[in-house]
């Protein structure tokens, strides 16, 4: 607790323990990392990732013999090796971990601008550490009376957004005394977030020698039977698209919707981006593409590793000749601000 800011309330006995109270949380939520990249680690990581059911929502008897006999035998081995390639090895962490940490920074001095000492932020990941228990403890001990929670995905899809969600209740019910609670909803359409966007697209293009023939707008996938149980994320990612396009003020064509990494059997939503971009090389003659990926906040290994070496790939095997990787908003200024505003707003009336 911090005894700075802990008192015994008016009137307690001298035996009553100090209480902090008076602060507001802002806590801020990714998905998560592994410690490292080697074995044990990176199967603790995996394990907690796909034992979520908001994740992979097969029946536990049908799902955890496969998982635990078969998949964290090897997955660990493929998964380390991809992580070790885009691993900071000068702080040994993840990207994901560096970019949010500067992230929570960043925010954490606009808001002691905006608001003083009065508002506490900090970070917490879905998965690994630091986790939302231990983050929502802290919180709760350092007195805040309020907490608002960001879970940082864009769109809103059930095994993202909704399972941040989840874990944020359930470190609630450990705690004594609750504070009261707001979480953040989806934030696609903020115009604030699309003009960020838009700048990072304008100040990429700004500096190539020569404008790519398609904007290709890659999504994190998930199963077409997700879209069908009423998961808002794939409407929302075409919004986001056409958002995007009309901020712009690009032709339909400029520009098209692609959904990355899936899984298993399933059929997921489509066009595959991995697919997509050999075909705009190989049948359209698209030989000059750039990629951006609006569903993360920061880079990670989906966009370092897979966007910039798999994807990459499958483009440049299939006949494409220049491919450009437009970085994630991560904590460039205008996505700061952009974020900012989406916590001032969250906050109004607790402030």
């Amino acid at each position: 607790m911090s005894e700075a800011n802990a008192t015994r309330p008016e009137f307690s006995q001298p035996d009553h323990p100090k209480v902090a109270r008076g602060k507001t949380g802002v806590l801020l939520a990714n998905l998560g990392t592994p410690d490292s990249y080697s074995y044990w680690p990176m199967r603790r990581y995996l394990n907690e990732f796909l034992s979520d059911q908001r994740v992979i929502d097969y029946p536990k008897w049908k799902w955890q013999p496969l998982l635990q006999a078969i998949i964290l035998t090897k997955r660990p081995f493929s998964s380390g090796k991809a992580y070790e390639s885009i691993w900071n090895h000068d702080l040994d962490e993840s990207p994901l971990l560096t970019i949010t940490k500067a992230q929570t920074h960043k925010i954490s001095e606009t808001m002691q601008e905006r608001y003083g000492s009065d508002v506490m932020v900090d970070f917490c990941m879905r998965y690994g550490n630091p986790s939302t228990k231990s983050k929502v403890r802290e919180m709760v001990a350092a007195g805040c009376e309020r907490i608002l929670f960001f879970p940082l995905y864009p769109q809103y899809a059930g095994a993202t957004t909704a399972t941040a969600n989840d874990e944020f209740f359930r470190a609630l019910m450990t705690e004594k005394w609750q504070p009261a609670v707001r979480t953040v909803p989806a934030y696609f359409d903020n115009a604030g977030y699309i003009d960020a966007l838009a700048q990072s697209i304008e100040n990429a293009y700004a500096k190539m020698d020569s404008k790519p023939d398609v904007l290709v707008v890659s999504y994190h996938g998930m199963p077409q039977r997700y879209l069908m149980e009423g998961d808002p994320y794939h409407c929302q990612c075409q919004k986001n698209t056409r958002l995007l396009q009309e901020r712009l003020g690009w032709d339909k064509t400029e520009l098209t919707t692609t959904f990355q990494s899936q899984f298993g059997p399933e059929e997921w939503l489509q066009p595959y981006t991995v697919e997509e971009v050999a075909r705009l090389a190989h049948e359209d003659g698209k030989k000059n593409i750039a990629v951006i990926a609006p569903a993360f906040s920061a880079d990670c290994i989906e966009t370092l590793e897979e966007i910039n070496e798999e994807i990459k790939e499958s483009f440049e095997e299939a006949g494409g000749e220049t491919f450009t990787y437009i970085p994630c908003l991560n904590d460039d200024d205008a996505h700061i601000s952009a974020l900012a505003g989406i916590i001032q707003d969250n906050l109004a009336g607790w402030i």
